[in-house]
């Protein structure tokens, strides 16, 4: 009854615009009643979004689920990849649902609330295994919120190409950037490379050769 009524709303709201489709509507294209919808979703706005609820649901028990050498920052960016695996399980009903979601600005405000909630509950988390920090608190929003925005990219692009190709690749790739840069597992190279800093002390008129001789050794080029 519940994918018959998000079926008959979705067939609704491409036929008729989303702000044009009743509650009423919905149920007698699926053949309940009224009472059988607000069984399973309090409101309009929530057949849009059906499952949310259970994805936030496993994604606070996976966290929960950590263990104490787990990297807090790759378990939080392994909390967002469960996002993305129910946007993949059905392409053709994330595309629709993200179409109709550009279009309609309640449904992007309810939209914002989800994701709130899904940064709330990584920011949560990060809190307690940063609690011995002094930055503790600070150091768990801005690596929520940055999870967040890498996801809402990755997801985004993969929405705009119509749920074609590999998500999990895109995924991939924006969540690097959160390890690497807050990960403590995360390889310093190349930060190092860029940050490197040589200072050359030498006479006033040596020859640039000889300058460049000392930069090379001070940099392990020789």
């Amino acid at each position: 009854m519940r994918d018959s009524l998000i079926a008959a709303a979705f067939q609704l709201f491409l036929e008729r615009g989303y702000e044009q489709t009743t509650i009423d509507d919905i149920v007698r294209v699926a053949g309940v009643g009224r009472r059988s919808f607000f069984r399973y979703f309090p409101s309009k706005e929530d057949v849009v979004f059906p499952d949310h609820e259970q994805c936030l649901a496993d994604m606070t028990a996976f966290l929960e689920a950590s263990e104490d050498g787990d990297d807090p920052v790759v378990r939080v960016c392994d909390a967002a990849r469960l996002v993305l695996r129910m946007y993949a399980e059905n392409p053709t009903f994330s595309v629709q649902r993200y179409r109709l979601t550009k279009q309609v600005p309640g449904l992007r405000t309810y939209e914002l609330s989800v994701v709130w909630r899904y940064e709330r509950t990584l920011a949560a988390y990060l809190r307690g295994r940063f609690a011995a920090r002094r930055d503790g608190t600070l150091r768990a929003d801005v690596v929520a919120s940055a999870v967040v925005a890498a996801h809402n990219h990755a997801l985004r692009s993969w929405l705009r190409a119509d749920g074609k190709g590999d998500a999990s690749v895109e995924m991939d790739h924006a969540l690097a950037y959160v390890t690497g840069a807050w990960s403590s597992n995360a390889p310093a190279d190349a930060a190092q490379e860029e940050d490197d800093v040589v200072v050359v002390i030498t006479r006033r008129g040596t020859p640039m050769w000889r300058v460049v001789r000392d930069v090379e050794a001070g940099l392990g080029r020789e």
